[in-house]
């Protein structure tokens, strides 16, 4: 059984930086996507970005590591993966108040294409973690 644990949040001023981790633990091998989602309250979970942790298939023109970021964050973020330990990051500067949200990580296996085909999907992920609660001061 796989188990995704957040960490990293907590309280920053506008024009910050943060980092957020997913440490994942259990048969990650198949789970060839992760991606990050926000919830800010009484509004719908948000996709904020995704990464194909695949084997590279150049032929397709994907490759290990893959990103893709939505537009509401693109430019400020970056979503990394460390095989080694397993773990999910988010990188975020720039940091706005709107930023102030519930992030959660997720995973699955999808067809290779479709980890990094816009727009982020909620629907594409079945395992999630408990989320790590983020607050952006203005």
């Amino acid at each position: 059984q796989v188990k995704l644990v957040e960490s990293g949040g907590g309280s920053v001023e506008a024009g910050g930086s943060l980092r957020l981790s997913c440490a994942a633990s259990g048969a990650m091998f198949h789970l060839n996507c992760m991606g990050w989602f926000r919830q800010a309250p009484g509004k719908e979970r948000e996709g904020v970005g995704t990464l194909y942790k695949g084997d590279s298939l150049p032929d397709m023109g994907l490759y290990f590591g893959d990103t893709l970021y939505a537009d509401s964050v693109k430019g400020r973020i970056s979503i990394s993966f460390d095989y080694v330990k397993n773990t999910l990051y988010l990188d975020m500067n720039e940091t706005k108040p709107e930023d102030t949200s519930m992030y959660y990580c997720a995973a699955n296996s999808l067809p290779a294409h479709a980890c990094t085909m816009p727009p982020v999907r909620e629907s594409d992920f079945r395992t999630w973690g408990q989320g790590t609660q983020v607050t952006v001061s203005s």
